[in-house]
């Protein structure tokens, strides 16, 4: 079916708008004739919602250039480069002082995911180096490894104001390029750190009490859930629970178990 210049003209825009959140792959499929006739009535904006992915091959804008090569600390710096300084989201706009990429070793089998920057972070241009980095770093520490053996992201990559609870919309905006580090780098497992980054990888909204304790097949990586650093700063009680956690994850991954729990 032709489409209207400019529905044309809009849809590329979206592609587009999708390729610089480092999407690239679209799928042209034939549009039921129930789904055309409903569009043509359908003004815009409204349609572009309903058939932002069926478009015509020749309309696509070819992707920004993707890495294909086999090296992670490569493909992680062309992340980095097509994130930029960031104005996707409102949170530019918000008192956000830098990009706050991911740490560690490119080539890590374990792979931990936070919530969002916050201030220390903000500051220094790295996750978790503030009170809770220190604890995330002793954790890391008491499951025998180190802290440069892994590696460090958030769900978001901008300091929320206030340190505020990432809204779905700067989720959705930013987690296209926390794919991308999650593929470049392929660990063995990933550890969502809170309900959060739980929530907005899996999809799922439920509690922590009904997240943890077991193993969720994630894009083909082992993931398993447990306590942000920061909720055990304040609840010291649930470190406890949270090293359970972590002997979950020792043990898939092969490592030893300490005969003392750490404190």
């Amino acid at each position: 079916m032709p489409l209207d210049p400019a529905l044309r003209r809009a849809l590329t825009d979206r592609v587009r708008y999708y390729n610089d959140l480092g999407i690239y792959d679209f799928y042209n499929r034939p549009v039921p004739a129930e789904i055309s006739d409903h569009v043509a009535r359908t003004p815009l904006p409204a349609a572009l919602e309903e058939i932002a992915f069926v478009v015509e091959e020749e309309s696509l804008p070819q992707p920004k250039s993707q890495s294909t090569t086999a090296d992670p600390a490569t493909a992680l710096r062309l992340i980095r480069e097509d994130i930029g300084d960031c104005t996707r989201c409102r949170l530019h706009k918000q008192g956000r002082k830098q990009i706050v990429f991911g740490v560690g070793n490119p080539n890590a089998d374990l792979m931990f995911i936070g919530e969002a920057p916050g201030a220390d972070e903000d500051e220094q241009g790295e996750p978790f180096v503030g009170r809770s980095g220190q604890l995330l770093t002793n954790m890391i520490k008491a499951m025998g490894l180190r802290r440069e053996d892994v590696y460090i992201a958030n769900i978001i990559k901008c300091r929320p104001p206030g340190n505020r609870t990432p809204e779905r919309d700067e989720c959705d905006t930013c987690s296209p390029f926390l794919m991308r580090q999650i593929e470049a780098i392929r660990p063995k497992a990933l550890v969502a750190l809170g309900a959060v980054a739980a929530r907005s990888l899996l999809a799922i909204n439920a509690p922590m009490s009904e997240l943890r304790g077991r193993w969720y097949d994630f894009r083909g990586t082992k993931l398993a859930v447990t306590y942000h650093p920061a909720f055990l700063l304040r609840d010291p009680r649930q470190k406890k629970e949270t090293w359970k956690d972590l002997q979950m994850v020792m043990k898939e991954m092969g490592l030893p178990l300490p005969e003392k729990t750490p404190e």
